[in-house]
This record gives structure tokens, sequence and C-alpha cells, in this order.
């Protein structure tokens, strides 16, 4: 039995420890696997564990040894779940590890936008409040949270804790998931994706990344937000359609965005939403607190020891 793990370094660039893994089997961590190395790194490997290292089905066809692919993330876009089934292979994810950091990254976007603290900071640094003649000044309008409403499109466990901190800063929420409707058993209501859209004053997006998710925000839906709303998004960034999006922003129908993931990662240099007005971005890490990374190390242990004890836990279906 051995293990691989095709892509450690993001999880664990040398502050944590790969033994919960190396306890169960000979395990051997590659920081990076470029798509031409992969067969030959999993060539006798029959645990495999990747997060963004694809594993499409003729990959996975050609490695008859491999028995369980353990996702080191929730989502699992970067498998071919129904080629692994077929194949008797069986998909594991870490499902709520990033809970908690997800949400604080989800505001301290929002709160970018809204109080604009890193812009300030970098005035104040650079000596314009040495230099002002008053005690105050601020760029733009700053917004108070209180009051706004949130909507939360994926009302999952990171959809809960987004809204739970929503809640304590006084917005309103507003939701929507699968077969989900009435009120919300925290407080709000489930709505449709129309009226989440029409009157949130914050949408922030938090579904997996599927056929029927990809390109959900497109131009109509960002042309059913208030021209002072903002849209959040730290799930996987082709949810939305950056041609829209960066329109929107340069014509001001949409008072800012925030994002913590892009179509493409890392993005070109000269990805135009780099340049756009009011866009924070930063580079995919709501998810990576040391916490929340430990955590995603020890589930996947855990993954591996249900497995190997003849009842896999955290199984992934297809579809």
């Amino acid at each position: 039995m051995s293990i691989v793990v095709l892509d450690g370094y993001t999880t664990n660039p040398g502050d944590l420890s790969w033994e919960p893994l190396s306890v169960l089997a000979p395990c051997t961590v590659w920081d990076r696997t470029a798509p031409a190395e992969v067969n030959a790194r999993l060539a006798d490997a029959e645990i495999v564990l990747t997060n963004k290292t694809p594993l499409a089905a003729e990959t996975l066809a050609a490695l008859p040894k491999l028995r369980l692919i353990s996702v080191l993330a929730t989502g699992v876009n970067v498998v071919d779940v129904a080629a692994a089934k077929a194949q008797g292979i069986t998909v594991c994810n870490v499902p709520a590890y990033s809970t908690p950091g997800v949400a604080q990254a989800v505001f301290a976007l929002l709160l970018e936008l809204t109080n604009r603290t890193g812009h300030h900071s970098d005035s104040v640094h650079a000596g314009r409040w040495s230099a002002g003649p008053d005690f105050s000044y601020w760029d733009g309008t700053l917004v108070e949270l209180a009051g706004l409403t949130l909507g939360v499109v994926g009302y999952g466990a990171i959809g809960a804790a987004v809204a739970a901190v929503g809640r304590a800063f006084g917005m309103q929420i507003l939701g929507n998931r699968r077969s989900a409707q009435g009120p919300i058993p925290e407080g709000g209501e489930f709505v449709t994706l129309d009226r989440l859209f029409q009157e949130s004053d914050v949408v922030t997006l938090h579904c997996p990344l599927t056929p029927q998710t990809a390109g959900l925000v497109d131009a109509a839906r960002l042309a059913q937000m208030k021209p002072t709303a903002y849209l959040i998004n730290t799930a996987r960034g082709p949810l939305v359609q950056e041609s829209p999006l960066l329109d929107a922003l340069h014509a001001g129908r949409l008072a800012g965005a925030g994002l913590d993931v892009l179509s493409v990662e890392p993005p070109a240099p000269d990805h135009p939403l780099l340049r756009a007005p009011n866009c924070v971005i930063t580079p995919h890490i709501a998810w990576a607190t040391r916490a929340a990374r430990q955590r995603l190390i020890a589930q996947s242990a855990a993954n591996i020891a249900a497995f190997l004890g003849g009842a896999p836990v955290n199984v992934v279906q297809p579809g």
C-alpha cells in the first residue's frame, strides 16, 4: 500500500506535518505535479491525494492499481468522479474543514470594499493624514452593513456560517439552495435566485462548481443586481462569467466585487479584472488558515484510515 500526494505545497508549505498520512502507509509528497508527470508518479500508487491536479478519465484508465482518491478540498471538480466509480475507485473529499476561515474571508473582502481599510492605511502611510488640515478624511462612501440584505447562494455549512456573521452585523438574510424554500431555521428566508439577486445588497457565492452552476453569474444575473450591491466569490472562479463582471464594474452597474477565486489560477499578468475599479482580489486564500489546513490533513488521514478499515467516509457520488 502506498500513498502519493500530487500537489502538497499549498496545503503544507512546511509549517505542518504529513505524519498523519505517513503512519498509515509509505507516503510520497510532491509539491506540485505537471499533467505530464501524473501517470509516472501514480504508476504504483493505490491511494492518491490531489488538491488541484486534475484526474481525468483517460488518466484514471492508465492507473489500474489506484483504489482511493482523497481530494484535499471540499470541491471535487478536478476528478472525473463517474469515471472513477466505473473503474472501482473510491473518491472522498474533506467537507467543512475551512468553514470558519471562509466565513472570515468573505467579510474581509466585503469590509475592504465597504470601509476601504487597506486603501486608507496606504494613504496614511504615504503622509496624507499628516499633511491634511482636518482630524479625519475618507475617500468614497463608507458603507454600513447593518440593515443591508445578504444573499447567500449555496446555503450549506459555509453559507450558514457566513449568514451567522451577517446577522451579527445586523444584516437581513436571504438564502438559496436546491429544493429549499420558506424560513431559514437560523433566521431569514429561502428564496429563488431571481429574488435573491434582485433584493440583496451583497451576494456571496458558496455553491460547488458543477455543469449546472458554471457561469451562474452571467450578464443577466448581474443586470438583476442593484447598482449599489457587491458580489463576493470565495467558492470557484468559473461560477462567475468574468467579462460581464468587468463590464458591470467599469460601467458602475455594480458597486464592487470581492474575489478570492478566478477562472484561471494563477491569472495572466494582463488579466483585465486586475485593473478593474472597485475589485478586490486575493490569491485563493479563504481556505488557507493554518488551523484549516491542519484539519484538512487530519481529515484526509481519517478518510484513508476509514477506507483501509473497510468503511469509507466522505464518499463523493457522481453528479
